[in-house]
């Protein structure tokens, strides 16, 4: 179990659907795969894929700061690692490219743990269930009012009982509330629809088109405002009614201490990206005491290991950006995730991607 050698690849290939998170959004998807290998030739495996850029900039952060920390370590020394690393690297890196660089290689320190034991993730951790409903993500605004309706009714059509459009950013409220109506339209009433914002308004605005919204029967309204703004937050759950949610933007459990301190959000969204899957475990831990529940943010592959797992593990979020690159794709069916029984996450990713696809700093 001790740790010999750390590769980083990073990986640029072109979208199979691309998202349109806006109009003329055109970018290939950019991974950093972290490899660690023991001496007894046990390999594990962590992956980022940030969606804004910076690989080349995570992959110094670990040639510098985190791969010379790893050599030598026992694997299985999760925690020890990730305190270690959480501090030697705080002063530059509390939230942002070191917690990243972290989370990549905690992803596969646990794959590793797994794979020595013989057990998938979820059993290691203790299971709780083997399936987990996931919802239709990807009804991007850039697709327009009928091309969120069309990419919707094609989960409809997969089983999914859920979906995911956005509002915000693109278009002037009345357009954002006409988009929604028509999806409800579309819908009918057995289809969830969740509604993201990506962080587009402020309090009052998302107070103001959250009214508007409410007639239309809607699971949530995600992110309405910047992370940092938790009050902003507070003040929109006190005035709508519908659930508000968010976190996907937030690092680790700290960041996300006001939403603890005041459980107001009844569902948190952690990415596995701010703080690795030990820090997930927390979450959903600290979540679990004030009733909270959670969704992870993308990553259903991953996420299921983990969602299987806990007590307060809601819905993940399916979206296919990754499937087409992994030997086994852990695909939904009629909206339900299976969870894999391979040992580690079960995830490898086709060798000709990281030989064909791969690329320089």
């Amino acid at each position: 179990m001790i740790i010999k050698e750390v590769r980083t690849t990073l990986v640029r290939v072109p979208f199979v659907d691309p998202p349109r998170w806006s109009f003329d959004y055109d970018r290939p998807r950019e991974l950093v795969v972290v490899e660690i290998e023991t001496v007894s030739g046990i390999v594990g495996m962590g992956y980022l894929m940030p969606l804004s850029g910076g690989i080349a900039t995570i992959e110094a952060c670990l040639k510098e700061l985190i791969v010379p920390q790893l050599i030598g370590k026992n694997a299985s020394d999760i925690e020890q690692i990730w305190q270690q690393l959480w501090k030697s690297t705080y002063w530059v890196g509390r939230m942002g490219i070191a917690l990243f660089a972290l989370s990549a290689v905690d992803i596969a320190l646990w794959d590793i743990v797994g794979k020595k034991a013989g057990l998938p993730l979820h059993r290691l951790w203790g299971s709780c269930r083997t399936e987990v409903p996931a919802y239709g993500s990807g009804c991007w605004r850039g697709l327009g009012g009928d091309g969120m309706v069309e990419k919707a009714h094609g989960y409809v059509e997969q089983g999914f009982q859920a979906i995911k459009m956005q509002v915000g950013h693109l278009y002037d409220d009345p357009t954002d509330v006409e988009n929604v109506r028509k999806m409800r339209d579309a819908m009918g009433h057995k289809i969830d629809i969740m509604i993201d914002v990506n962080m587009a308004w402020t309090a009052d605005r998302a107070i103001q088109v959250g009214h508007k919204l409410e007639p239309y029967d809607i699971y949530w309204l995600e992110e309405p405002v910047i992370a940092e703004d938790f009050n902003g937050y507070f003040r929109i759950v006190d005035a709508l009614n519908m659930r508000i949610v968010g976190g996907e933007s937030h690092f680790t459990r700290y960041d996300m201490r006001p939403f603890f301190e005041n459980p107001k959000l009844p569902i948190l969204q952690p990415d596995v990206m701010r703080g690795g899957l030990t820090e997930i475990l927390k979450i959903s831990a600290v979540s679990d005491t004030w009733g909270i529940t959670l969704a992870p943010h993308l990553f259903h592959e991953l996420m299921v290991q983990v969602m299987a797992s806990v007590p307060n593990g809601l819905i993940l979020e399916y979206v296919d950006f990754l499937d087409d690159l992994w030997e086994n794709p852990v695909i939904p069916e009629n909206g339900m995730v299976r969870v894999p029984e391979r040992p580690g996450h079960g995830l490898s990713f086709k060798p000709e991607v990281l030989k064909d696809c791969a690329v320089t700093a």
